[in-house]
């Protein structure tokens, strides 16, 4: 009798705690911002909002957008889209039990991105993208990250870069001597640029972690795809908390790619100390020790090190594949701005010699085009912070452990900043850069600014500067404008270009 009430009072118990939290709390949440006039789709117990916005993406990849527009927002955002437009720019939904505070208004989106007073920490990533990317730099937090931000500032300035040109030269150049190859005797031919660009900056960063190891570093950006490939497929299910603990055959190829992963940085890490390569490669750097403001030594271990590596590999080859690929289009698009491009190439570099690092600051126009590249075609589209404490957001209440969603596509095609013409695709916006370049948010902003800036910026002046002096380039008639946002921002059915010789 004693051991049935026990067992109905905990039952009891368990029930409360169970309403309280599928429902008393999404209803003071929900309430506490009603107050403050904003709304949003209603909560749905346990599963919140994630249905409809999953039903509004498979509609919205389901239909291309015509060529000539760049408001990317309805194909990339479609829940965005969908709710700012019946709620406003600011509202609230729900990810199952998680509330999500949007905000799109640039002056809230610097003000989260440029606080250093430790109100918001990055969001925790999903745990199967946090494999895949390693808990480096941007899943670090406090004391670690500012340890991991030191070293690997010192690691990526920009005079440590610009002794990286000559590579990613040699790269580019061995890239379009294999097209010439397949053009043969060809006046024009035909080329899926996304995964040309791909191969290539796997390639550059490839040369640039590991020196003389390029080749098997290669195999580690293979093994990483297809890490890559089943870390989609799981996100693109409804997470069951515990799921990815089960030895499952998509569970058990990951645990064994992680594993292939690591153990292969390793050996690469090792290799270089023995054999001490002069090439001042960034695996080099990263296992250098550095004496921080106080005098004291700072130094990563080794397995620091080795999620450091898998960050660069799959945040650096994305951020700046995706960027050139969108780069190539919007110029094939807009044949006077690749004409003005290529002039301006030309009259840098003249028609032999490639960029240098001590002419890369005149290729102004090239600049501006990636800028105005990543203002439309930015790499993540929204990005998630979460609060430390109560705080006063403009004029929002906003209370603990509340997640903030950043929509930095929409602050990118804000009007009332960018003009009339935000949706159209205008370089010479940034011939003013500090009117804009405030309001462009692609590597965040503040304290966590992203710290391969400088080394994908100037990859990408580079490759883009080689390609428009050899080649002139148009859409292929195959080619479909269907931008994905899947952890990156691409082409849904690739970049099918045509290519004529100059």
């Amino acid at each position: 009798m004693n051991f049935i009430l026990v067992f109905i009072f905990i039952l009891l118990i368990f029930l409360l705690k169970l309403l309280h939290t599928i429902l008393w709390i999404p209803f003071k949440v929900q309430n506490h911002f009603l107050k403050q006039g904003i709304g949003g789709p209603g909560y749905r117990p346990i599963f919140g909002n994630t249905r409809e916005a999953s039903r509004l993406f498979e509609e919205a990849l389901s239909k291309p957008i015509p060529l000539d527009r760049h408001d990317i927002v309805p194909r990339a955002c479609p829940n965005y889209q969908r709710w700012s437009g019946m709620y406003g720019k600011t509202f609230l939904y729900w990810q199952g039990l998680v509330p999500m505070l949007t905000i799109a208004d640039p002056v809230l989106v610097k003000e989260v991105f440029m606080n250093t007073g430790g109100s918001f920490e990055k969001r925790k990533s999903d745990p199967l993208a946090k494999q895949l990317m390693g808990d480096g730099l941007t899943e670090l937090q406090g004391e670690k990250w500012a340890i991991h931000r030191r070293i690997t500032s010192l690691a990526l300035n920009m005079e440590q870069v610009k002794g990286w040109v000559p590579t990613m030269v040699a790269s580019t150049m061995n890239m379009l001597d294999s097209w010439d190859a397949r053009r043969g005797e060809r006046i024009k031919f035909e080329l899926e640029v996304h995964k040309e660009l791909h191969n290539l900056s796997a390639d550059i960063i490839s040369r640039t972690i590991f020196g003389s190891s390029m080749e098997e570093g290669k195999n580690i950006f293979m093994l990483q795809e297809r890490q890559m490939h089943l870390t989609l497929l799981a996100l693109q299910g409804f997470y069951v908390p515990g799921f990815r603990f089960l030895p499952t055959k998509n569970n058990r190829e990951r645990w064994r790619l992680e594993k292939e992963v690591r153990e292969s940085i390793r050996e690469l890490i090792e290799k270089n100390k023995k054999e001490g390569d002069k090439s001042r490669n960034l695996l080099d750097l990263l296992t250098s020790s550095y004496k921080n403001q106080g005098g004291m030594e700072e130094k990563l271990e080794m397995d620091e090190i080795i999620d450091e590596c898998k960050t660069f590999y799959f945040a650096g080859k994305e951020t700046s594949a995706n960027t050139m690929t969108w780069a190539l289009i919007l110029l094939a698009m807009h044949q006077e701005w690749q004409t003005k491009a290529r002039e301006e190439v030309i009259r840098v570099c003249g028609d032999k010699l490639p960029p240098s690092a001590m002419n890369l600051n005149e290729l102004n126009l090239i600049s501006m085009v990636i800028s105005e590249t990543l203002r439309l075609y930015t790499p993540t589209t929204m990005i998630g912070r979460k609060t430390n404490k109560n705080l006063k957001l403009g004029d929002i209440d906003v209370p603990v452990g509340m997640t903030i969603v950043l929509t930095i596509i929409a602050s990118h095609l804000d009007k009332e900043i960018w003009g009339e013409d935000a949706e159209q695709f205008n370089p010479m916006r940034f011939s003013e850069p500090r009117k804009h370049l405030s309001s462009l948010f692609p590597w965040g902003l503040g304290p966590r600014i992203c710290a391969g800036q400088n080394l994908a910026l100037v990859e990408m002046k580079i490759v883009l500067a080689i390609i428009l002096r050899r080649y002139c380039f148009v859409l292929s008639p195959t080619y479909v404008h269907a931008p994905l946002q899947s952890l990156t921002l691409q082409p849904q059915h690739g970049a099918q270009l045509v290519f004529t010789k100059v």
